[in-house]
This record gives structure tokens, sequence and C-alpha cells, in this order.
């Protein structure tokens, strides 16, 4: 809440009455984030945003202020869905309608090659590269369908992001920055059957348009000591956290020697074949933040272990990253 919010939008839900209250209510419930009631307004605070709704004689007055133009955008679209939900509409100030979808920028495959074994490196070129893989690690590969041209998500009249559909639908899978610069980014892409961000990689896609949206999926978590349990999929992650911890940092990862890289001469990161019994053995000390991703079944006994051991949700993440 401490955020400096500098950009804003406004609207108006006419005959509203308690219903757009109600909505915000429970989407803060629904999201776990916090909301804040006075006897003017109603405020709910996420990605460092604000969305307060203002009631008055005959409507509801809807205020949005982030820190970023791309948050407002974000914003924008998940207070329009909402309150749509509840049967309202809300009649925006300003709607960038036909602009690219907030946080998506277009790029050029730059280069692609093999990084280890188990991982294939795909480089991508674009001014807006610097932006990404900071403040979160994370981003959105938008990938359209082979042998069709790209329909790139747009800002519909009403606020809310248009996605294409059918035929045209887009390949949407999150991926890691593992190094960037100002002109260019690079992540990893795990090798295996079936996986149609492999196919594309390995297709000579060098020289094409792709669009990745973004940045999200939170960043390091600060901690004292945090434990990184994690697979192959999560490899790329715990790579960027042992960077950038500030704290003590342990690594327990599940994975082929041969894709560790740099991360096998690293006294942090053990290699284990069972992620579920190092976490039980893991030790809990004041200041302990664990951050678990893998299997979706796997987080979410990690999930339940971590609830079991009394540990505050706060101060930890069990993320399915396939199944």
């Amino acid at each position: 809440m401490s955020h400096l919010r500098t950009h804003r939008n406004f609207g108006i839900i006419p005959r509203a009455s308690g219903a757009a209250a109600a909505a915000l209510k429970a989407r803060a419930v629904a999201w776990d984030v916090p909301l804040e009631e006075t006897a003017d307004a109603l405020s709910l605070f996420v990605w460092g945003c604000e969305l307060r709704l203002i009631p008055g004689d005959d409507d509801v007055r809807v205020e949005l202020s982030a820190p970023e133009s791309r948050l407002i955008g974000n914003l924008q679209d998940s207070a329009t869905e909402l309150f749509a939900e509840a049967g309202l509409d809300v009649q925006w100030d300003r709607v960038d309608a036909g602009a690219l979808a907030p946080g998506l920028s277009l790029m050029r495959v730059a280069s692609v090659r093999q990084r280890s074994p188990g991982f294939i490196r795909v480089r991508l070129a674009g001014p807006d590269a610097a932006r990404f893989g900071t403040g979160s690690l994370h981003f959105r590969l938008l990938l359209p369908p082979a042998g069709r041209a790209a329909l790139w998500p747009r800002i519909g009249a009403s606020g809310r992001t248009e996605w294409p559909t059918g035929a045209d639908a887009l390949h949407r899978p999150v991926y890691t920055v593992a190094e960037q610069a100002a002109d260019w980014l690079d992540f990893d892409i795990f090798r295996h059957a079936g996986s149609p961000t492999c196919d594309w990689a390995l297709s000579g896609p060098e020289g094409a348009e792709v669009g990745i949206i973004g940045p999200g999926g939170g960043w390091c978590p600060d901690a004292d000591r945090l434990h990184l349990f994690g697979d192959e999929t999560a490899l790329p992650a715990i790579a960027r956290m042992l960077d950038l911890a500030r704290g003590q940092v342990s690594a327990h990862v599940r994975a082929d020697l041969r894709d560790l890289g740099p991360l096998v001469a690293d006294p942090r990161v053990t290699p284990c074949d069972d992620l579920l019994a190092a976490l039980a053995e893991a030790r809990l000390e004041q200041g302990s933040h664990f951050w678990f991703a893998g299997e979706a079944g796997q987080a979410r006994l990690a999930r339940q272990h971590l609830i079991a051991r009394g540990i505050d949700r706060k101060d930890f993440m069990a993320a399915a990253y396939w199944g």
C-alpha cells in the first residue's frame, strides 16, 4: 500500500446500490488481498494498485491508481470483469480501445540454442526487454497456432482485454527471465515430448515475431532464510532466486545434473530425488520462507504439509508448474 501511484483512471457505475461494494468485497476474499472500508469509500489493494469505490446519491465512482500505466490497464480489465459478473457496467473516463493488451510487447526471436541436454535457450530482442524480469520473475509467451498469422489481444470498448479465440487462440505458457539487457532477454524451455513451445522452438523460429505479456508472478521472497524446492520446470526460477536472495538460501532440486550448469558447484544447491522428503526435513527457523514448485499433485501435498506444520500462508508458496 506504500507504492507511489501516479497513474489514474476513473469510472462511474450507474444505479449500483450496494452491489458494487458486495462484488469488491467478494473479490478481495477470493484473491486474499487487503480491503479497507471507511465511511466514505471502500478500497481494494492489489499489485501495488488501489481500486476505490466512492458511493454517491445515484451512482458509484470507481477510482483506479497504480505505479505503472500497464497496471492501470490490468486493473481496469479486472474491475470491468468483476463488476460485469455482478450485472454492473462501468462507464470509464478513458478506454484505450484497440490498443494492445496491457503489458503486451512484440519481440523478435534473435536466436535459439541447446543450452543443456534438457533445456533450450531462446533470446528475444526488442526495445521493451528491460522492463521484464524486474519486480516479477515471469512473463507469458504468446504463440499463434502454426501456419496462422498472429492476432494479438487488444483492449475492447468496455475496457476488457479481448483475446483471440477458436482457430486463432494463442498458446500462453509462462517462463522465467534468465538473463537480459536493454534490448534483449533470454529464457529457457524445458525440453519434453508433447510441448507446443518445444515444437515451436525447434521449428526454426529465428526472425519471427512473438508476443510476451507481463511481467508477473511475483519476485524473490524477501526472507532471512529462503528454502527452495523444485523439479526441472522450476530450475530457471530457482536459478534467478539464488542470484537475488538477500539472506541465507538453500535449494533442493530434482533435475538431471547436466542441466544444472554452474549450480552443480554451488554449495547452496542439493540435488535430490524426493522433494517432499527434503521439504519434510527442512528446519523451521524464525525468518524462514518456503518456496516449492513442480507437479500439481506434489505442490498440493507440499502445501498441506506446510500448513500442518503451522507455517503461516504468507511464509510459503507451493505452486503447480505442470500437471
